[in-house]
């Protein structure tokens, strides 16, 4: 499931198309890989965190390739991701600094 997240992750990250992104779509692959080798050493135990993680990160990268993409609707999926991250903070903190990598690129893009 987690693998399947990252994949549809991927194909939104190809999908961006905005002027002047082209550094930032690199650095997006690039945070995905290591989020994908970050998540490969996951205990079993900590599956479900992680893929709370995997859909709202899918959610934002949605509406990054959306035309006619809502506000409210990016604020949210960014705001899911923070939330979901809170608990890997301590036992994880390479995940949640990738993520936060991510967020953060997401941001600067106007997401």
């Amino acid at each position: 499931m987690i693998k399947d997240t990252l994949s549809k992750i991927e194909s939104a990250i190809a999908k961006i198309n905005a002027a002047g992104a082209s550094a930032d779509k690199a650095e997006l692959v690039a945070l995905l890989g290591k989020l994908k080798a970050e998540l490969a050493e996951l205990p079993a135990s900590r599956l479900d965190e992680a893929r709370s993680i995997g859909y709202f990160t899918e959610a934002a990268a949605h509406e990054v390739t959306r035309a006619d993409a809502s506000m409210q609707l990016k604020n949210l999926s960014i705001s899911g991701i923070s939330y979901a991250v809170k608990g890997f903070e301590v036992s994880h903190p390479q995940i949640v600094a990738v993520t936060n990598e991510i967020c953060m690129i997401l941001a600067r893009m106007g997401i």
